[in-house]
């Protein structure tokens, strides 16, 4: 939220891109392009491997669904060539989509962007992984237009959402480049995060919401957390070389300060970004710093 991370990291709603969607159903046999990428998609608990799934075991257990959705990153509406994400969820972790409601995940891409999510957002219809770009399917073209301001490849899987009001990736978590999808606590993956000892109703906690829910996909806090974004709390705290009141509005309006890849963030209220603040400050007295561990060279 607050640094260099790409444009798809943490972005604004696509206001201007609320026209229809439909999904196009293609026979279970249907040829990806050739040049898809077949890198298999890990599952895994508590960083343990559950199961590893090709994109042929995926088409063979899942069939393959031409799907037309309003991209938020492309800007436009693009169709893919996918399967049913609660299938490819269930092929992966061997149990009904239904049983992990309750559940925390995390979405792994490969370029260190670690969106969580819960269980039930990721249960709700409208979810599909994408493998490829149904409208290049010769054989001898890239599998995928490409993404974002680098233009990077978004292989071998990207998360979109087809129904109406899921393509604000705020509320649903639109990672591609996807590598893993993880079920793990929260608390448990990034234990340093947590502004621990302050009372329930202190506005740090307020903050730790928001820093959960927003940030954390791009940014570390203490080693933990996404590695696109600049670290927050080490070895200084954001808070002890930025004034709040500048924090708050790049926070709001980045572009007002420099022109960077970090979207604005409109919908936060004065609440929230007070709680970011808070948040902050609360850990910069509560540093832990993994380097601190390792051997001196």
């Amino acid at each position: 939220m607050l640094g260099y991370a790409r444009f798809r990291m943490c972005p604004g709603p696509a206001r201007s891109l609320f026209a229809s969607l439909f999904v196009f159903a293609a026979g279970v046999g249907f040829s990806a392009p050739a040049g898809a990428d077949d890198s298999p998609l890990r599952f895994e608990r508590d960083g343990a491997l559950v199961r590893s799934l090709s994109r042929a075991e995926l088409t063979q257990a899942c069939g393959v669904t031409r799907v037309e959705v309003s991209d938020p990153y492309y800007q436009k509406t693009k169709t893919f060539l996918a399967f049913p994400l609660a299938c490819a969820l269930e092929q992966g972790f061997g149990k009904p989509v239904s049983s992990v409601r309750g559940e925390n995940f995390f979405l792994r891409a490969r370029d260190g962007y670690v969106k969580p999510a819960s269980g039930a957002r990721l249960s709700e219809p409208g979810g599909w992984l994408a493998f490829a770009d149904a409208a290049i399917s010769q054989a001898d073209a890239p599998a995928w237009e490409p993404i974002d301001r680098r233009q990077v490849d978004p292989g071998p899987y990207y998360l979109v959402w087809s129904g109406e009001g899921q393509n604000d990736p705020h509320r649903h978590p639109w990672p591609y480049q996807l590598a893993a999808i993880e079920i793990a606590p929260f608390e448990a993956r990034y234990p340093h995060t947590l502004p621990k000892g302050l009372p329930p109703e202190a506005p740090a906690w307020t903050g730790y919401a928001v820093f959960r829910a927003e940030c954390v996909a791009c940014h570390a806090i203490n080693g933990e957390g996404g590695t696109i974004g600049p670290e927050l709390n080490l070895p200084m705290s954001i808070v002890e070389y930025r004034p709040a009141e500048q924090l708050k509005r790049f926070i709001h309006d980045p572009t007002s300060f420099r022109y960077t890849s970090m979207p604005a963030n409109p919908h936060l209220t004065p609440a929230q970004l007070d709680g970011l603040i808070a948040y902050f400050s609360a850990m910069r007295d509560r540093k832990h710093d993994p380097r601190s561990a390792l051997p001196a060279p």
